[in-house]
């Protein structure tokens, strides 16, 4: 049974979470203005004082995805997840996302995939209701061997409606929201394991090629904003890149999953080609859950009046700790 199968294929979360805050520990410098930094390192998002509002910054990238692209010579749908990732890391802290750039680096340049990310980065933009303001491209011959696709995104709130975790208490639920399938992390071991028992034309029960449904773009949850003013929320937390370890950014308490969501078949896949475990899988994959919602119980209705396919997936105690089904995964 593999234990390691994303380290092995490339990927240490805890390598680069020790390597994140080497990085982290250098940065010592704070601008002491009235525009200085009002948040800590180490969130989904950081931001500085703009008078009675917070503008923040987020940037990230699709990473190998971009391989799958390649592969699929697909590229018209990348350029959504290169905006999901940004703007999915403001909405968990009740962030308006209104401007982005993006920046395409390249071992030579095509006017077919520029054209192709164009068209992907312009949906997102609209889902997300931002400007695309520019960007840069770069040819890095003998740097880059193909194509990065990466940006940064801007966002605004009012300072006091800004949402930490701080108010999450025990005895608050959690809301999951499902994702659209794999987002755009974990690429990594998805790719390995299509390469090595698979291919990118092989078909799912479902129907769906392997290949089609590894580019299936990640949802964007602007509707949050929404839940937000019309509900008290205590916290949010994208599933992204290190699956349910997550949640250990809004806070140390018990984040117990009684029920969580069913994985959609793309991940049922890959743990039994590689016969991977569960707790890998909830390590590395959003396993069918791309975001949650931490509130008291009176406003799920409301989470569920935009997104009807969210439900209550379990429940926050005291004791820190991720359990899933009554079983201590980290």
């Amino acid at each position: 049974m593999e234990q390691d199968a994303y380290r092995d294929a490339g990927v240490d979360i805890d390598l680069e979470a020790a390597a994140v805050k080497s990085l982290i520990s250098e940065l010592t410098y704070r601008r002491t203005d009235h525009f200085g930094m009002a948040s800590e390192i180490g969130h989904f998002a950081g931001f500085i004082s703009f008078g009675k509002y917070v503008l923040a910054m987020a940037v990230d990238g699709v990473g190998t995805k971009m391989l799958v692209a390649d592969a699929m010579q697909d590229w018209s749908t990348v350029g959504i997840d290169c905006i999901a990732m940004n703007v999915n890391d403001l909405y968990v802290m009740n962030l308006e996302p209104v401007a982005f750039v993006d920046y395409i680096a390249t071992s030579a340049l095509s006017t077919e995939q520029m054209r192709q990310i164009g068209k992907g980065l312009n949906e997102g933009a609209r889902q997300s209701n931002l400007s695309i303001l520019g960007g840069e491209t770069a040819t890095l011959k003998g740097l880059v061997t193909g194509l990065d696709l990466a940006g940064a995104c801007l966002g605004i709130q009012e300072r006091e409606k800004v949402i930490t975790g701080s108010a999450i208490i025990p005895g608050d639920v959690m809301v999951g929201i499902p994702s659209s399938g794999i987002h755009s992390n974990g690429l990594t071991l998805a790719r390995r394991m299509v390469e090595e028992h698979g291919s990118y034309a092989e078909r799912l029960p479902s129907g769906t090629t392997l290949g089609e449904e590894l580019l299936r773009p990640t949802r964007i949850y602007a509707d949050v904003l929404h839940i937000c003013a019309e509900t008290d929320v205590h916290g949010m937390c994208h599933i992204t890149g290190g699956g349910l370890t997550n949640l250990n950014r809004l806070g140390a308490y018990g984040y117990v999953f009684e029920s969580p969501l069913v994985p959609q078949e793309i991940f049922e896949w890959i743990a039994t080609v590689g016969d991977i475990t569960e707790p890998e899988m909830y390590r590395t994959f959003n396993m069918g859950m791309g975001y949650v919602i931490i509130l008291p119980k009176e406003g799920v209705q409301t989470v569920q009046k935009y997104y009807p396919d969210a439900r209550i997936v379990g429940t926050i105690t005291s004791e820190p700790g991720i359990i899933l089904k009554g079983r201590r995964l980290f």
